[in-house]
């Protein structure tokens, strides 16, 4: 029987595999960034334009700095223009499209 020599590619599969899932993180950080951009009400503008994403390993943030964030996020009377939680929805609502996003890039 022949010897079998086998290569030990498991760091370079490894290094992909995670450049991949921050490809991904990113992909849905910034499209949770868009979601809560559409939802977020508006009366002058400030809190749409602070929400942005970020990616830390393997998790993508979406948020914003704004001091009043947590009173509209939170607030459930009517709104007259956007959503209540347009934060926590963006992030939660839309987990069938971020997990394709994942698999696209994934398979890429």
């Amino acid at each position: 029987m022949a010897d079998v020599k086998f290569t030990d590619n498991s760091a370079e599969v490894l290094a992909e595999l995670s450049e991949k899932i921050e490809v991904a993180c990113e992909a849905i950080g910034g499209q949770g960034e868009m979601y809560a951009k559409e939802d977020c009400p508006v009366d002058t503008g400030r809190l749409r334009a602070s929400i942005s994403h970020a990616t830390s390993e393997k998790t993508a943030y979406i948020g914003t700095n704004v001091e009043y964030a947590p009173a509209i996020e939170f607030r459930d009377t009517a709104h007259t223009t956007g959503k209540a939680h347009f934060l926590r929805d963006a992030a939660s609502t839309h987990g069938d499209e971020y997990k394709q996003i994942t698999q696209d890039i994934l398979q890429a």
